[in-house]
């Protein structure tokens, strides 16, 4: 059994091949690492865990086998011939194997799944048992590849609450790479990731207040960036832009008068793109009927402007 974890642990890593990336960062507690797909959030992930070659810190030159690490693939790769108990006890030695895999699958609330082949557990399902097997080295570190890949939107805050729970349990840093902004709500620690590397790190909150630079704005899900009078870039949420109904404003705003450019039906709002004086994109809750041509005044709340760079 491998030392209590660190609650925290430095990352450096220099990678060549298949994509050439030079990343500094600090996982601490619950970590996502977003970026857009493409990005090399899979390749950090797998040099990480000693299946590419790379260069940096923590555990470079170690070949993986003989890494503290609990690595999640996107997808779980599950055997689809073995059950759930052998699937979570498949790294672990001794007789009593199978005992301490189904300790994990109880820990973990899915013992009643211990007999199941791999290849009949749900996406939510198979989550949680391969977060058994990850679990099951007693890793410094575990590593999740797109861990909401598999699962619909009906499932995915439970399983995610039920991970989150278990790795806080034991104290252990990890590591998740997304490009789901759903997920990075959830981070203690969040990392973005950019074409060239690491763009900016620090609380989803720090960050949602003041985006490094424009990449950064949008892969915290601002849809809504432009040049402001004074010179500087702001951006918006297009679900923080209101449609003024010329009832008594709440606090200080920007008003935006334009053309209607398209209008589609969300379910649970409309979303609008102004074709002029720019193309703002709005996501509103409660609206009259528009159409295509119609010329709308639209607010934006200072309090939800943020300063981009700088």
């Amino acid at each position: 059994m491998h030392p209590s974890p660190a609650t925290s642990l430095a990352v450096a890593y220099r990678i060549a091949q298949p994509i050439a990336l030079d990343a500094r960062f600090t996982i601490a507690g619950f970590t996502v690492l977003l970026g857009a797909s493409g990005t090399g959030k899979t390749t950090l992930l797998r040099a990480l865990a000693g299946l590419l070659p790379a260069q940096g810190t923590p555990w470079g030159g170690l070949p993986a086998e003989a890494r503290p690490i609990g690595y999640l693939p996107q997808g779980t790769a599950l055997f689809p011939h073995l059950t759930a108990l052998e699937n979570a006890a498949y790294a672990l030695r001794g007789t009593d194997r199978l005992e301490r895999g189904r300790h994990l699958l109880a820990e973990l609330g899915i013992a009643d799944l211990a007999s199941r082949r791999g290849r009949d557990l749900s996406g939510g399902e198979a989550q949680r048992v391969g977060l058994a097997r990850a679990l099951a080295r007693d890793p410094a570190l575990l590593l999740l590849d797109e861990p909401s890949s598999a699962l619909d939107a009906s499932t995915k805050e439970a399983v995610f609450a039920a991970l989150i729970e278990a790795v806080a349990a034991r104290a252990i840093p990890t590591l998740a790479a997304t490009h789901d902004p759903a997920i990075a709500l959830l981070a203690e620690r969040l990392v973005l990731m950019g074409a060239g590397g690491i763009l900016q790190e620090g609380t989803p909150r720090d960050l949602a207040r003041h985006p490094a630079n424009e990449e950064a704005a949008r892969l915290l899900g601002y849809q809504n960036i432009w040049r402001a009078a004074d010179g500087r870039l702001v951006a918006i949420r297009a679900e923080d832009v209101r449609l003024d109904d010329g009832a008594a404003p709440e606090g200080a705003a920007e008003m935006l008068e334009g053309i209607v450019a398209t209008v589609h039906d969300a379910g649970h709002a409309v979303r609008v793109k102004l074709a002029a004086p720019l193309p703002l994109i709005a996501m509103l809750r409660s609206a009259p009927v528009l159409t295509p041509g119609q010329r709308i005044r639209l607010r934006l709340p200072h309090r939800r402007i943020v300063a981009v760079g700088g």
